[in-house]
């Protein structure tokens, strides 16, 4: 076991049952504590710290096998109830107002751990950003609550949430919040058990600050921000298994033939691509490279898991990358005139699109990715339905009945293509009807 685990287990071995056990260590026991950062010593935070963990360690047997929920005062907010927004799933709330990364390390095996989660959602470090903790201090603290998840349970889905914009009036700037970001997804690039969500992007305004809408002190969020958070965590808990695992019942309608049963991925696979030329720069999205036609007939998922049928959805899970940028692709070709239609659900900021014949139509979080940035019916992490008329060549696309493209070329014949790049993206109900000519 890594050192830091070692003595962070250490830290919590005095008995449950003992409520100073559970109390903050005092400012000359700090210096012997894992973490960077001084420990927050104003009142509220140290009442909360000290009542609410002697309560919650006696509610450990309950709270087995929940999907925890682990932050500051913006995670305290959910309330117990969780606002109602998670019908179904188990939940368990472990925030603390006020609370920082280092605090939120050394209560972590204690609040989180002893529960044996199913997922943990994760949000932290506006607090650290506000009382000046160093931005590579923060991203270590970080790491170690990565590195003891990861020790706790290397197969159990963490999902990682940008710090929301706030203001540099309240001693948040943005360009700290974006750093602090940036440390917290390459701490987890390339790891599959962390997905992270770009709950930024979801709240920033033009500026980069966050919406005064749904902040009215332009740091917590009122119902209508929690809300808006609960629909950007719900695709994910559906791909993770833990809500909308009813099978769909929809039926194509007359003339119409389903390009996906909702079971498996009959019909679909990888098509070979040709080899990129250079070296890639930097930072540059993975263009994952296919050296042979992959059917997946029979299969759930695509070989690299990055494809999956859900209960009825075509999920493009999120990248362990950051971007992955690859297709599935229909093993038939369509030379005929043809409707397409179906429905997509992005998560914030998601990155996709649909390829006819072989021309892409981007198919994103369309008012945060763009580049469809004026849609009026448009519904963010909701489903909205895509309807593509291809006649003599040239394809007509609408959202939801707006027109995203009125007249996009397209080749004579060619596959249809579902591509993923960024975040996650659901299809579901495709089908298809020729035209006759």
């Amino acid at each position: 076991m890594r050192p830091f685990l070692a003595l962070l287990l250490s830290v919590f071995s005095l008995s449950a049952a003992d409520p100073a056990s559970f109390a903050l260590p005092a400012p000359s026991a700090e210096g012997t504590l894992p973490g960077e950062g001084a420990l927050r010593r104003y009142d509220g935070y140290v009442k909360r710290w000290n009542t609410i963990r002697p309560q919650w360690a006696t509610e450990v047997a309950k709270d087995q096998g929940s999907v925890v929920f682990f932050g500051d005062s913006i995670t305290q907010g959910w309330g117990t109830d969780f606002r109602k927004a998670f019908e179904g799933m188990k939940l368990a709330n472990r925030g603390i107002g006020g609370d920082t990364t280092r605090g939120m390390l050394l209560r972590l095996q204690e609040d989180v751990l002893s529960l044996h989660p199913k997922a943990v959602v994760l949000l932290m470090g506006t607090n650290d950003i506000e009382v000046e903790v160093p931005v590579d201090a923060i991203g270590r603290n970080f790491q170690k609550i990565v590195a003891a998840l990861k020790a706790h349970d290397p197969k159990m889905p963490v999902i990682v949430c940008r710090i929301f914009p706030s203001s540099a009036a309240k001693k948040r700037p943005k360009e700290t919040i974006l750093a602090v970001n940036e440390l917290f997804a390459a701490a987890v690039k390339g790891d599959p058990q962390f997905t992270v969500l770009d709950t930024y992007a979801l709240f920033a305004d033009a500026a980069g600050d966050a919406l005064p809408s749904l902040f009215p002190d332009l740091l917590h969020l009122n119902a209508a921000g929690y809300a808006k958070w609960a629909s950007a965590l719900r695709p994910i808990f559906a791909t993770l298994g833990h809500l909308d695992t009813a099978a769909d019942d929809f039926t194509p309608e007359d003339g119409f033939v389903s390009l996906f049963n909702g079971k498996d991925l009959a019909g679909w696979g990888y098509r070979t691509t040709p080899a990129r030329k250079g070296v890639p720069k930097p930072g540059a999205p993975l263009f994952v490279e296919i050296k042979a036609d992959q059917p997946f007939d029979g299969r759930s998922e695509s070989a690299d898991g990055r494809y999956r049928a859900v209960n009825g959805r075509l999920v493009v899970t999120t990248p362990a990358e950051g971007r992955r940028i690859q297709a599935l692709w229909t093993t038939r070709e369509f030379p005929e005139d043809f409707e397409l239609r179906l429905e997509f659900r992005a998560t914030p900021n998601a990155d996709s699109g649909v390829y006819l014949r072989k021309p892409q139509l981007q198919c994103r979080d369309f008012l945060v990715a763009g580049p469809y940035k004026e849609l009026k019916r448009y519904k963010p992490q909701d489903w909205n339905e895509l309807v593509v008329v291809v006649k003599g060549g040239v394809a007509r696309a609408t959202c939801n009945g707006e027109v995203l493209e009125e007249a996009m070329k397209v080749p004579e014949t060619g596959p249809i293509g579902l591509e993923g790049d960024r975040g996650q993206m659901e299809y579901r109900r495709l089908r298809i009807k020729t035209l006759a000519r």
